[in-house]
C-alpha cells in the first residue's frame, strides 16, 4: 500500500500549543488567512466560530485539528507542504493563541515529483461534510 504524503503537518511546538488550546476551547480548526488584517497567518478558531466556505480546501489535520485554505490561495500553495510552527510574538488578533506571547507561523517546502504523485486527492469543505 502506498504512503500518502500529508499536505499539512506541524512541529512538536505547534502540536503542544494546539493541545493547550483544545483544553481551553474544545474543538478548534485552522484556516490559513488570505492576507487581510493579520497578513497570511495560520489562524486558529473555535469550531463553529469561523464559517468555512464550501469551496475552501481541507488540506488535512494536525493532531486532529482540521486545516483549511481558500481555493484561490490553494492555487499558489498546491505544490508545497505546509508546516505549522510556533515562534515568540503576538498571534493574529482573532486567532486563539493571541495573548500567549506565541504565534503560529506557516513554513513550507516544495514537494518533489514522487511526493506529488503520492498526495491525497483535494477535498473541499463542502465535500468533507
Amino acid at each position: 500500500m502506498a504512503t500518502t504524503i500529508p499536505r499539512v503537518t506541524a512541529t512538536p511546538a505547534a502540536i503542544s500549543l494546539l493541545r493547550t488550546l483544545r483544553q481551553d476551547y474544545g474543538d478548534i480548526l485552522f484556516h490559513q488567512s488570505g492576507g487581510c488584517c493579520d497578513g497570511s497567518s495560520p489562524m486558529c478558531y473555535p469550531k463553529g466560530d469561523y464559517i468555512v466556505g464550501d469551496s475552501d480546501i481541507r488540506l488535512g489535520e494536525i493532531d486532529g485539528v482540521p486545516f483549511f485554505m481558500s481555493a484561490s490561495q490553494f492555487a499558489y500553495w498546491q505544490h508545497t507542504q505546509i508546516i505549522i510552527d510556533v515562534v515568540p510574538g503576538r498571534g493574529g488578533m482573532f486567532s486563539l493563541e493571541n495573548g500567549r506571547e506565541l504565534r503560529f507561523l506557516t513554513r513550507s517546502r516544495l514537494f518533489d515529483d514522487a511526493e506529488l504523485d503520492a498526495l491525497a486527492p483535494i477535498v473541499t469543505a463542502g465535500q468533507a461534510g
